[in-house]
């Protein structure tokens, strides 16, 4: 015989909202506590060369310069650009500073780029597809965001935050890479 062992119960709740704004909310129930999900996808073309467009985005340091909570980012690895290349980042997030790791896993020239937290107070992940268009570069980023207990702050507070933050920060990057021309 013996007792069945216990497992954590997984319930996935998609909900989608309006302006193509979704979210997926997987709670996990058991000796972690609850943990959600959160999911914004942000599309955005930008009027420069995929080569321009992806050696920027790619290069993280460059990041306080478009991402409005960014403070600084450190490279933490030697040698050329890839899967496993690690940085550190400083953001203010509610007033405080919020440092974590992040480190490439997927890292394809001028097609797609994620990285994913490896410490710090929240994991997350982001992905950056990158496409030609007639117009120049087409992104698509997708950033997720494991809020458990996130600052004690309810889910739908985070994701309009989040939403807010992207909207402004990709036009941002938009206005910076469509002003700076070739100088890159």
């Amino acid at each position: 015989g013996g007792e069945p062992a216990i497992k954590d119960t997984e319930q996935a709740l998609p909900v989608t909202h309006p302006r193509g704004l979704s979210y997926q909310s997987i709670e996990s129930f058991g000796s972690k506590g609850v943990t959600t999900m959160i999911k914004n996808e942000k599309i955005i073309t930008i009027n420069r060369p995929i080569k321009e467009v992806f050696a920027y985005v790619s290069d993280l340091k460059t990041g306080s310069q478009w991402q409005s909570g960014l403070l600084e980012v450190r490279r933490v690895t030697e040698g050329p650009a890839g899967v496993g290349t690690q940085y550190t980042s400083a953001r203010k997030f509610l007033g405080k500073r919020v440092e974590s790791g992040i480190e490439f896993t997927t890292y394809e020239p001028d097609k797609k780029l994620v990285f994913k937290s490896i410490s710090g107070p929240s994991a997350f992940e982001e992905s950056f597809l990158f496409e030609s268009t007639p117009e120049g570069t087409r992104i698509t980023t997708v950033l997720e965001l494991q809020t458990g207990g996130l600052m004690g702050l309810a889910d739908p507070l985070i994701l309009s935050g989040l939403k807010r933050d992207m909207d402004t920060d990709f036009g941002t990057l938009k206005d910076v890479l469509e002003s700076q021309g070739t100088s890159i």
